[in-house]
């Protein structure tokens, strides 16, 4: 069990870093002081989509992974509910 998590860790740590790199090869535009906006025209650039995609996989990714732990646990559980009441139908100990 704990080395899945630490796969899981593994993974999501190896996918931010490769959002990383993309915002560390960015370059801001040179600027040669200040510019109307009416001169910038339509451009839009958001510098920080790479880390908040990466930000919601990992939180995804984690969320994700809670559950799946949550629901074999509760499946553990359940078997062994389900052993524990064929014992008391049959009338025998452990």
């Amino acid at each position: 069990m704990m080395r899945i998590m630490t796969c899981a860790l593994a993974v999501c740590f190896i996918a931010m870093l490769v959002a990383a790199s993309d915002l560390h090869a960015w370059q801001p535009p040179s600027q040669g002081g200040f510019v109307p906006v009416e001169q910038l025209g339509n451009q839009e650039q958001l510098p920080a989509t790479p880390l908040v995609a990466a930000a919601y996989g990992a939180a995804w990714g984690a969320i994700l992974l809670y559950v799946w732990t949550i629901w074999r646990r509760l499946a553990r559980v359940e078997r062994e509910i389900a052993d524990v009441s064929r014992r008391i139908d049959a009338g025998t100990r452990r």
